[in-house]
Parts: C-alpha cells; sequence; structure tokens
C-alpha cells in the first residue's frame, strides 16, 4: 500500500445506496445520514430519500436535473486497493512480472492527478469528480454462469496453498505448468473483486445512477476460459457482467455489445458468448497469422482461434467479428479505419442495451508486449464513438496494458472522454495498407451476416453462369505477351505433378538466357491491383481497376543492359483444377516458400548451372526471400561457386537466416553477396536482435516503405547501381551491337588507324577475344573501372554499402546496417 492509497475507500465492503430524488441546491449544508447498507446486495434503490452526498464517502452523485440525466450524471469509478495483493509469492528483483500490481495504482493516481477523481488529501470535493462505484466479491453462482463449478473451485484452494506449493502448482493432471500466470493466497480474493467491480460498474449504469463507468480492476480476465486459468486471468469479469445484467435486468439488458481493443484476442470472451446470439463481441488484435498470444497455447491444442473466420456458432453466426492485424506496429489510424469500415456499422445495426469495452492498453505507444502505436487521443476517439451507442451506456473494464506511463496516460484520455471533453485531434489518419487489407478482409467475411457490409459474396453468381476466371491467371498470360513482344521472353518448361492454370507462363526467359553474360533471375510476388470499387455497392468496374507491376520495370532494365534474364512468378494461390470460384485467402507463406524453393532449385538444375553466364543474380521478394536462403543452405558449394548476388526485399514474411551446422564461413560470404531490404513495418525491428544484427541475416538495409510495390520502385536505382558494380569487368568488355549501316562498310578502322577486312566476323571484334578494341558505343551506365573480383569469392569489394556507390541513391532509398 503507497501514500494516499488509506484515502481512498474506508471500506469496499459497504454498498453505496442511491435515491430517485434531486439535491436540493439551496440547502448546501445539508447532509444526510444513509441507513445501514445490504452486503453483496450490490447497488439498491432505496425510497424518499434525500442524497446528498458526503465527500468522505466519495460516492456517485445523483443527477442535478431528471430532464438531463445523461448530460448532469456523473461517470462512475471502481476502485479497490486490495486488488493490488495478487502479486508474485517469489519477485524477481530484476525481471518484474508484466501483470504489475502497480498498474491500477497508476491508473488512479493519473485519474487523482488529471483532476476526474477525489481523494481526501485534495479537501475540497466537487460536484464534477467520478462518482466512486463499491466493488464487492463475485458470488460462485455468478462465476458458474460462465465458468465450470470446479474452476471455482480450484481457484478457492489457492488461499490455503503454501508458498512452496503454489510454486509448480497446475490446474489439470498432466499439465506441464500454467500458462501465463502467478498465483498467491490472496489470488482467489483480488480475482473475486475484480469481477465483482465489473458486474458493479455494469449494474450502476444499467440502473442509471450513473451516465457510465471505468473498472480500475485487476486481475485481467478476456484470456479465462471456461475451465482454464491462462494469461494473467482468472476470472472472464467482462463475460460475468454481461451474464449477471441478462439475467437481472432482462429485456433492459437483453443485448450487450463487447468492444475489446486489448492488443491479444479475448479468447476467453469469445468461448463464453460464442453461441450466443444476444451477444457482440468484436476484438481487434494483434495475430500474426495465428502466432501472437494467445494462438496456440490452448490447452487442448484447438487449431488458429483470434482469426476473421471465426463468425459465432450455428444460432449467432456474425456475432462474433475478429479483426486480426497480420502486423505489428498498427496505430490510430489502423483503429480509426477499423471502426469506421467494420466496428460502429456492425454496432449500429446491432442495436445493443449495453456496451461493454475490454479495454486494455496493451495496444498503447510504449507498451513493451504490444507493438503498436494507439495514443491516448486514438483511445479517446474510440471511446467516443462507442458513447454513441446503447443510449450512452458505456461500461469500460480494465484488462491489459503493462506500461505504468502508457496505461496511464491511456486510461486518462478515456476517462475524460467518459465524462465529456471532446478528444484531442488526431495526427495521422493514413492506415497502413496492410491494415486496410485486414480490414477489408473481416468485412468481406462478415458481409455474409450483416446488411450494413459490403461487397457481398459472389461465389454463387461466379460459380454458376458468370463462368467468371480468376484475375491472377488472366493477368499472367497478358504479361506473357507483352514480354515476348517487347524482349522476346518466352515461357520455360516447369514440371509438374499437378496440372494448373496458376502454373502456365510462370516463369518466362529472354533468348539468351544461356549464353555468357549476367543472368538475372527475379523471384516474385504477382503484380498488385490497385481498385476504386463504387461506394455504395463496393463493385469494381475494369475502368476503376488499375494493374501495377513495379517488377517489369526491373526486367526492362536488365534487358537494356543486356542482361539475360528468367522472371519467376510465385501466385499467393494455387488456382484449383476444379475451382469453386468462391473467396479464398492466399497460401499460407510457409506453403509458398516451400513451393518457391523447388522452383528455383528445378531452375538451377536444369537452366542456370548447364549456362555459360558471366554473373548470376537473384533477386526475390517476400516468399522468394525464403527461397534463397533455402536453396543457398541446401547447396552450399554450388551456391558459393556460381552466386554473384542475391538480392531479398520483405515486407510481411519471416526474416530467414543464412547459417551451416558444417561451414563457418557460409554467413561471412551470404553477408557479402547479399543485399536484404526490409519493411520498417516489420517486427524485426522490433527485437533486440535488430540492435546488432548477425552476418547470418545478410547486409541488412531498413526500408523505409511498407508494400513490396515502393520498396521496390524506390530501391530501384540503389539496387541497379550496385548490380552495374558487380558486373562491372563484363560491362566494360560486353558485345556492341552493330548498326546496319557498319555492316554495310567494307573495313573497320582499329584503334591504330588500320583497317580490318570486312570477311572478319563480326561477332570476334566486339568480344573479349579482341582486347585492342575499346569499348565503344552502348557503355553500361556508372560502370566502375577496373575489374571485380571472381564471380562468388568472398571479398570485401563485393559488399560496399550503398551509400559508397557512384550512382547516389534516391530519398527513399533505405539505410544500411552493416555490423
Amino acid at each position: 500500500m503507497q501514500d494516499g492509497d488509506g484515502d481512498v475507500l474506508v471500506s469496499t465492503e459497504r454498498f453505496t445506496q442511491f435515491t430517485d430524488s434531486v439535491i436540493k441546491p439551496e440547502n448546501d449544508d445539508f447532509v444526510l445520514s444513509l441507513p445501514a447498507t445490504l452486503k453483496g446486495a450490490g447497488i439498491i434503490r432505496a425510497a424518499e430519500v434525500f442524497d446528498k452526498l458526503d465527500p468522505k464517502e466519495d460516492k456517485p452523485q445523483q443527477s442535478k436535473f431528471k430532464a438531463l440525466p445523461y448530460a448532469t450524471s456523473q461517470t462512475g469509478l471502481v476502485y479497490d486497493v486490495r486488488m493490488r495483493f495478487h502479486c508474485e509469492v517469489n519477485p524477481a528483483e530484476d525481471d518484474v512480472h508484466p501483470e504489475d500490481p502497480r498498474r491500477i495504482h497508476a491508473i488512479f493516481e493519473a485519474f487523482v492527478q488529471a483532476g476526474l477523481a477525489w481523494a481526501k488529501r485534495f479537501g475540497t470535493f466537487s460536484n464534477f469528480y467520478m462518482g466512486r462505484i463499491d466493488a464487492r466479491l463475485v458470488t460462485k453462482e455468478e462465476v458458474c454462469l460462465v465458468h465450470a463449478e470446479r474452476h471455482w473451485d480450484w481457484i478457492q484452494t489457492l488461499s490455503t496453498r503454501s508458498p512452496e506449493e503454489l510454486e509448480d502448482l497446475v490446474q489439470h493432471p498432466g499439465q506441464r505448468q500454467l500458462d501465463s500466470i502467478y498465483i498467491s493466497p490472496n489470488t482467489p480474493f483480488c480475482a473475486a473483486l475484480s469481477a465483482g467491480g465489473a458486474i458493479e460498474a455494469c449494474r450502476a449504469v444499467m440502473l442509471s445512477k450513473v451516465k457510465n463507468a471505468f473498472a480500475v480492476i485487476r486481475p485481467p480476465g478476456h484470456h479465462a476460459e471456461r475451465e482454464d486459468v491462462k494469461g494473467f486471468c482468472f476470472y472472464d469479469n467482462v463475460s460475468i457482467a454481461t451474464r449477471v445484467c441478462q439475467r437481472e435486468f432482462g429485456e433492459r439488458c437483453r443485448k450487450v455489445f463487447i468492444l475489446d481493443w486489448d492488443v491479444h484476442h479475448g479468447n476467453g470472451i469469445q468461448q463464453a458468448t460464442y453461441d450466443d446470439q444476444n451477444v457482440l463481441y468484436i476484438s481487434l488484435h494483434v495475430h500474426k497469422s495465428g502466432n501472437f498470444y494467445p494462438e496456440r497455447s490452448y490447452r487442448d491444442e484447438r487449431g488458429p482461434y483470434g482469426d476473421h473466420l471465426h463468425c459465432g456458432g450455428d444460432t449467432a453466426l456474425g456475432r462474433n467479428v475478429n479483426i486480426p492485424w497480420r502486423n505489428y506496429g498498427m496505430g490510430d489510424a489502423d483503429y480509426i479505419y477499423a471502426f469506421q469500415q467494420v466496428v460502429m456499422p456492425i454496432a449500429t445495426e446491432f442495436e445493443p442495451d449495453l456496451v461493454i469495452i475490454a479495454a486494455g492498453f496493451d495496444a498503447a505507444e510504449g507498451d513493451m508486449l504490444g507493438g503498436c502505436f494507439v495514443t491516448p487521443a486514438g483511445y479517446a476517439h474510440m471511446t467516443h464513438m462507442l458513447m454513441s451507442l446503447a443510449q450512452g451506456k458505456v461500461a469500460v473494464c480494465l484488462e491489459g496494458g503493462y506500461n505504468l506511463q502508457s496505461i496511464a496516460r491511456s486510461a486518462c484520455a478515456v476517462g475524460r472522454t467518459l465524462m465529456g471533453e471532446p478528444p484531442d485531434r488526431l495526427t495521422n489518419l493514413n492506415p497502413t495498407r496492410s491494415g486496410v487489407e485486414d480490414v477489408k478482409m473481416v468485412a468481406r467475411q462478415q458481409s455474409k451476416f450483416w446488411s450494413c457490409l459490403y461487397p457481398k459474396d459472389l461465389s454463387a453468381q461466379l460459380a454458376g453462369p458468370l463462368h467468371g476466371e480468376r484475375m491472377h491467371d488472366l493477368v499472367r498470360r497478358t504479361q506473357a505477351a507483352e514480354l515476348w513482344e517487347q524482349h522476346q521472353m518466352t515461357p520455360l518448361f516447369i514440371h509438374r505433378d499437378k496440372l494448373s492454370k496458376s502454373f502456365e507462363n510462370q516463369v518466362l526467359a529472354t533468348p539468351n538466357y544461356m549464353e555468357a553474360r549476367p543472368l538475372f533471375v527475379i523471384l516474385h510476388e504477382p503484380p498488385g491491383i490497385v481498385p476504386e470499387p463504387d461506394p455504395r455497392t463496393g463493385k469494381i468496374e475494369l475502368h476503376n481497376l488499375w494493374l501495377t507491376d513495379i517488377v517489369k520495370s526491373y526486367v526492362d532494365w536488365a534487358a537494356k543492359e543486356d542482361f539475360a534474364v528468367i522472371d519467376v512468378n510465385l501466385p499467393r494461390y494455387v488456382t484449383d483444377v476444379s475451382d469453386a470460384q468462391d473467396y479464398q485467402d492466399s497460401d499460407k507463406a510457409e506453403a509458398r516458400t516451400k513451393e518457391a524453393t523447388e522452383v528455383l532449385a528445378y531452375l538451377w538444375d536444369n537452366y542456370i548451372e548447364p549456362n555459360e553466364a558471366t554473373h548470376v543474380i537473384l533477386m526475390g521478394t517476400n516468399t522468394g526471400h525464403g527461397a534463397i536462403v533455402n536453396f543457398i543452405k541446401a547447396n552450399e558449394e554450388r551456391a558459393t561457386e556460381r552466386l554473384t548476388k542475391a538480392i531479398s526485399l520483405i515486407e510481411d514474411v519471416s526474416l530467414q537466416s543464412c547459417k551451416s551446422p558444417t561451414n563457418e564461413d557460409l554467413p561471412r560470404w551470404y553477408y557479402n553477396v547479399s543485399m536484404v531490404f526490409i519493411s520498417y513495418r516489420h517486427s524485426f525491428w522490433e527485437m533486440e536482435i535488430a540492435r546488432k544484427p548477425k552476418r547470418r541475416f545478410g547486409r541488412l538495409f531498413q526500408s523505409h516503405n511498407d508494400t513490396i510495390s515502393d520498396m521496390l520502385a524506390n530501391h530501384e536505382d540503389q539496387i541497379t547501381s550496385e548490380l552495374l558494380s558487380v558486373t562491372a569487368d563484363w560491362g566494360s568488355r560486353r558485345p556492341v551491337e552493330v548498326d546496319e549501316e557498319m555492316e554495310d562498310q567494307a573495313l573497320f578502322q582499329t584503334p591504330l588507324g588500320g583497317t580490318l577486312p570486312f570477311s572478319s566476323p563480326a561477332k570476334s571484334l566486339h568480344t573479349a577475344s579482341s582486347p585492342r578494341l575499346p569499348p565503344v558505343g552502348n557503355f553500361a551506365p556508372g560502370a566502375r573501372q577496373g575489374t571485380s573480383p571472381r564471380k562468388g569469392s568472398p571479398t570485401k569489394s563485393l559488399v560496399q554499402p550503398a551509400s559508397h556507390l557512384t550512382t547516389p541513391p534516391r530519398k527513399g532509398d533505405a539505410q544500411g546496417i552493416s555490423r
């Protein structure tokens, strides 16, 4: 207990009574002694009693004017210092657990310092403070509305166990350990206060004793499942409060909307409400394609649980809405966009009687677990939008949030908004591309259940009379025709066990790919599509659809420089032979990387190794990066002998390391020949290893862009300059195309002023076999003087930082990291 805590509540075992009467403002000195309160009964009504609250009791104020109950009612506050008694039995001095008991005190102190809540040490009381709502212990009956009886019984046993017994205690036979939980003898009491506090906050709102409420409670609850404690949680506070209010208030609280903005998915709330058509649960959380907690942490080993495909039980389809962020680093703009496009339209159509916010503040900027950047203003704006629902009946229940400063600032912004202050201005409303894609993905899935969301599912029409064809197959055919017309590129045969249109024209090559010249192999994902849908129906017309293919500029550049090119398209989805023509997610990154690795190995064996290329350059985007590294590790000797340069651009797939158990020189060689551009939003930059990356990850560049298309465009000068540098020895003696007028001449002039007979083969006059002839005509721009080392040799000259190149990078070029 810290200084000041003793002044907050004399006792939280008593429960506040309210009256239907109004305060008489002309009698300022009148103070009424209230009758004794009832334990365990929560907030109850008293009849015919004037109630002017004593500041020493610090309880919710009655509205001054009945005609304006919302405008003049107070915001309620639940806070009980005794919830801090749940703490580690044997805490480590240098490793403070994230679920720190100080969390709730930091929020309460921020409320007091900001003038939102009152403490006795500040003397004068004002009617404009938050009104205090007493917490209470939840009952077994209330807990068992959500949890199994044996779950309650097991938690009760914790109070009688010794610290030694608690150290290795598990909840279920066969469990190796508890999932992200610490326990103490005080845990049952604190967890009961937390759940009871959530109930009383919601009841006070439903009884119209406060216009809204903020329950500053711990331990949190949204990970607790029917028979499992996990993720710092013991009782599912929000779900218990929902069930209690539905039971007590009937039709007045039939439909409850739970909005969970904690950075982790609320698996416990989803499980408790999944089959209830009267509860709408919407969760915004980092998902990382199933690789972010709590995914894959379930005792029953269920599959992904927080993805967008979990939409509710058979009788409650659409009542469960997951908005799963595929990336870290989401900010205000992404959350506001999700609210505008999905949350508020669905919630408005649902028409709730009560809104409960499962308010975890671990998506706030500065939180050590979330890795996101939601500001206090962002939380305030989300709160403000939710206050437009259910006639303003909003109860906020604290969940996660582990940076004491971040949760204090964020909770304070929410508290101010609840009390009527307008939110601060947002500085950035441009959502990330991945954020937009995630929200649109959810809207497309949920449009099956909600009339307010577009576009609608077209699979029935496409599979029927429309006879549609997937655009990625059509686009690749068009690309093949264009590349043939411009560069005479033709398909290379790739053996496949399964025939699919997606493999037609997948690998295209210039006709000179077997000649003695640099070979540029590009493994890239399909081109981008930029649609401008109809704002009402979401329909996309062809004239409002643009195809963007920045990879083609690399092909054009390489052809201009007389490089041989093999262009490898890596489809995100392989069209099945019997395509159902419904919506399909992209194939998993792991599967696409494996596919790309097999393609590269096949190309190397059949088309790269047998040719006479002077230099072999591999460039891969996203899954192409994994294919390159996997191939090198599986073919060390062949790769180090022939490979001149390995370039990768990574947006949202894992960064691969090039390390060999048998060759300690491989990481150094890979570092020397590699250029690895990584989006600034990639989770790698949040990791400790990013401060001093190992050579096995290659020569890293943090890109200022967040998409592959932007990275390819903005780093083109940097990449092509590097390629000209490493192929400078060939560029200075490369063949020069002979003008037709020169072919008509009978003689060529030598550097010494003599002549050569025309009968001499033209090819012999313009290759390395004629060293006396100077390079004339079509020089390679940016070619360096002198010769480069033997291709594939791990020498320092191959890896000069991009800033040292003769051709300066453009404004968008990445900054290199070389340690």
